[in-house]
């Protein structure tokens, strides 16, 4: 079984590449055009959207049968001109994907790939050392009454029927802060720091998302910008964040006298 890494920028398709090699397991890298990852001597074969279907035929022939999502991607601008006959076809189905959302364009995509004979499969299932168990592993510990964490769900679950953002900042019973497009290290750039140590970053995926994509991350430069905000902690949903170098989160955290919340859904054990 070959997998082909469908990778984008940031950390976490280097972890993949690491599993998967570490597994002796056969691969290949690719990627958007305009999103290479930073893999230093890794071969990636290059694609546009535009020539999806030549893509897809590409990947046959090179055996693959699995395919992996994994790293930081944008909707690229469509250019008329680049398409073949045959991806052509899917361009009305693209286009009313796009509109939405992420989470719209995503399960798009990965039904066009299923539809053409590949399994798709998490960066999680392929790394689930990526997925923290459910626990405060870091010695500052949350408030007991979890307030902050419940307006957080509840606020990522609203923003998920609106397709808008995977996390939130919380303060004193107020939403400081939603997640857009351009992501959970922006949210936080653009906060003035708060009174030392108060407030939550939630981070969660959409409720109804398809988990094989665009699962939410946290890694220490998460960390470190939730602190530079003036805030108490970070509460992630057990299952269903992946966290780069957890032993990096939580010395960060520990540093600045933090806490992180690896939360079950609706705070249960």
């Amino acid at each position: 079984m070959t997998t082909a890494l469908i990778a984008g920028q940031g950390a976490l398709p280097c972890i993949i590449v690491d599993e998967l090699s570490a597994a002796g397991e056969p691969f290949v890298v690719a990627a958007l055009q305009g999103f290479e990852p930073e893999l230093p001597g890794q071969p990636v074969e290059v694609f546009r959207i535009e020539r999806l279907v030549p893509f897809l035929d590409r990947l046959a022939d090179l055996g693959v049968t699995r395919v992996c999502l994994a790293g930081a991607v944008r909707r690229p601008k469509l250019e008329p001109e680049f398409f073949d006959p045959r991806t052509a076809t899917l361009v009305p189905r693209l286009l009313a994907a796009m509109q939405p959302g992420d989470d719209a364009t995503l399960r798009t995509v990965i039904a066009i790939f299923e539809e053409h004979g590949f399994a798709v499969v998490g960066a999680h299932e392929l790394a689930p050392g990526l997925l923290a168990p459910a626990g405060v592993p870091t010695r500052a510990t949350p408030p007991k009454d979890g307030a902050e964490a419940n307006l957080g769900e509840a606020t990522v679950a609203d923003m998920g029927r609106t397709d808008t953002g995977q996390a939130c900042v919380i303060s004193g019973g107020v939403v400081l802060a939603r997640e857009g497009e351009a992501g959970t290290d922006a949210m936080l750039a653009g906060l003035a720091p708060h009174a030392p140590r108060r407030g939550i970053l939630f981070k969660a995926p959409k409720p109804t998302q398809d988990r094989r994509a665009d699962l939410p991350v946290i890694g220490p430069g998460t960390a470190r910008n939730a602190a530079a905000a003036g805030l108490a902690g970070i509460v992630i949903e057990a299952g269903g964040v992946m966290v780069l170098d957890l032993p990096g989160v939580i010395e960060t955290l520990d540093d600045a006298g933090m806490f992180l919340w690896v939360r079950p859904p609706g705070g249960g054990a």
